[in-house]
């Protein structure tokens, strides 16, 4: 066969890929349907497989078109990320470091990062955008992120993860409720208010150190509410809807009216990871590794 594989193609596919609808994949590229549906049978002709299933009422991918799709997610972030790069190394800064957050992270640990790398390598620049879990660890595979701070039990193979803040949990209640910090001994002096919690989106094994916290002393909690931030978190204890548990490190940078109350004599800590991918190719991250 004459034709060969151009980068067109693949635009066209994962245009298809994500619509999984050929006119509105037509549509986005501003071409005609039928020419889309050409150069698709045409991507299917020279690679030798078919990659969606086609019917009147949608469109699907087959595993081939799944896998493909999946692995040029990987390769056209690469190649945006690299033209960025260079466009920096271009005017003289040594690259970009893109990371992921836990909202609880950004409270002292990045911050301090951030500081250190600033006075031995100021040229190097950073972006930042607050995700949970998952979507840091499915981002730093895709190498869409070069650093993620999750609270994590375990990470996919190819992954680094390494402890970075070891905290305690409090007890976050509104400023005028009965405990303080001289009367409060034990979480069970709360089992009958209703809890306020992060979401298990947020971090499932966080989620379970916290009814563990509670079923340690006797009760699960009666929860009412979750979300994935603390600042909602807060605002909602604030109004008197429940009482939450928290890393303690979160009292820092907000100023709501609830009080901090250090849960005593507990083993469960709220452990902070950083995860990088093992072959992430972005030399500004070699850079910083050791600050970590």
């Amino acid at each position: 066969m004459s034709y060969q594989i151009e980068l067109r193609h693949f635009t066209y596919f994962m245009a298809v890929a994500e619509e999984l609808h050929f006119r509105k994949a037509a549509d986005r590229l501003f071409i005609s349907q039928p020419g889309l549906s050409r150069q698709i049978k045409q991507m299917e002709e020279i690679i030798g497989v078919v990659l969606f299933v086609r019917n009147k009422r949608k469109v699907t991918l087959t595993a081939a078109g799944v896998y493909l799709k999946k692995e040029l997610d990987y390769i056209f972030n690469h190649i945006d990320f690299t033209i960025r790069q260079t466009r920096l190394i271009d005017q003289g800064s040594n690259g970009e470091i893109r990371i992921g957050f836990l909202g609880s992270a950004m409270q002292t640990v990045i911050p301090e990062l951030l500081v250190m790398v600033n006075k031995e390598l100021p040229n190097i620049q950073f972006s930042l955008e607050e995700m949970s879990n998952h979507l840091q660890v499915e981002a730093v595979e895709k190498d869409q992120l070069d650093l993620g701070f999750v609270r994590l039990a375990r990470v996919p193979e190819g992954i680094q993860k390494k402890t970075v803040h070891t905290d305690s949990f409090s007890l976050v209640v509104p400023l005028e409720h009965r405990l303080t910090s001289k009367t409060f001994k034990s979480i069970a002096q709360v089992s009958e208010e209703h809890f306020i919690l992060f979401s298990s989106d947020y971090s499932s094994l966080y989620y379970d150190k916290i009814m563990s916290i509670c079923e340690d002393k006797g009760f699960t909690p009666k929860v009412t509410h979750k979300s994935v931030h603390a600042q909602t978190i807060f605002k909602l204890v604030e109004s008197g809807l429940g009482v939450a548990i928290v890393p303690t490190s979160l009292q820092q940078g907000f100023d709501l009216g609830v009080k901090f109350l250090e849960i005593p004599k507990i083993p469960q800590k709220a452990i902070l990871s950083v995860i990088w991918k093992k072959d992430n190719r972005n030399p500004a991250l070699q850079q910083i590794l050791k600050f970590l």
